[in-house]
């Protein structure tokens, strides 16, 4: 079950569980103290809840300048080790979707890594959302058990939650370019996977392109950390280039094909 997150020790037990989630160990990611404050201030504060045990939260706050609209902030989703698979990150972020338009806020924005093919898929595909900016090291060098040592590049995503995409996406109907029609219609790439894994450049101003991401960035920065680094400067170059030159990013594949688009 997913609930909002109001009583103390729920909001310890989500400090524990991201902390579990994120390889953090008396170091959480986000500390219960904040938690609390934004969850008694009015912000988006929720976990599920299985069999009495929290498995899963996801946590953002209101946002927005002079310029835009009020939007939230999607900072952390974490889902316990084995129940990733079940869809409960898709539940968590409906639930967020409803939570927003019922308060009459029409989009949500977060960041994740451009490497990991799941999330891409998950954001664009399964979520409906889009990319809207290349973030080159946003965070600095990153510290926790899944990430440590590398810089924290991230695209920024935009869910526009009463878009068509968005809608379609909550039905189960979800955007999903097949890899074999972008080989079918030989669309150029600007990188792709080179036979040993290393990242092969190319270059294309076609109206359509495609950037390859590895199968795993995170066995690879465990197996082969220079491999990894050469992945993490080549997608940089590849995909703030393209977003500088104007395209958009308008899908990705089940095997980590981002499709790109000038319309």
């Amino acid at each position: 079950m997913i609930s909002e997150l109001r009583d103390l020790e729920d909001i310890r037990a989500l400090e524990r569980l991201f902390a579990e989630v994120w390889g953090r160990p008396g170091e959480p990611p986000i500390e219960s103290d904040v938690l609390m404050a934004l969850a008694h201030s009015g912000n988006y504060v929720v976990g599920v809840h299985v069999d009495g045990l929290l498995v899963g939260g996801l946590v953002g706050w209101l946002g927005g300048s002079p310029r835009d609209e009020l939007h939230l902030h999607s900072h952390i989703l974490g889902v316990v080790a084995g129940l990733q698979v079940s869809g409960l990150g898709f539940e968590l972020k409906q639930h967020q979707r409803m939570w927003c338009l019922d308060r009459g806020v029409k989009s949500v924005e977060w960041t994740f890594d451009p490497l990991v093919r799941r999330n891409a898929y998950f954001n664009l595909n399964k979520l409906g959302a889009e990319a809207r900016e290349y973030l080159v090291n946003f965070y600095g060098e990153m510290s926790d058990g899944i990430n440590v040592g590398e810089e924290s590049d991230r695209l920024l995503i935009s869910w526009r939650l009463d878009s068509r995409m968005a809608q379609e996406a909550a039905a189960g109907r979800p955007h999903d370019p097949a890899s074999e029609d972008l080989q079918r219609w030989k669309v150029d790439a600007l990188l792709t996977v080179g036979s040993n894994g290393e990242p092969m450049i190319g270059a294309s101003t076609a109206r359509v392109v495609t950037c390859q991401v590895p199968d795993d960035i995170v066995a690879l920065r465990r197996d082969d950390p220079a491999l990894a680094r050469a992945w993490r400067l080549a997608v940089r170059d590849a995909l703030k280039a393209a977003f500088d030159s104007g395209y958009r990013i308008s899908g990705v594949t089940r095997t980590g094909w981002y499709v790109l688009d000038r319309g």
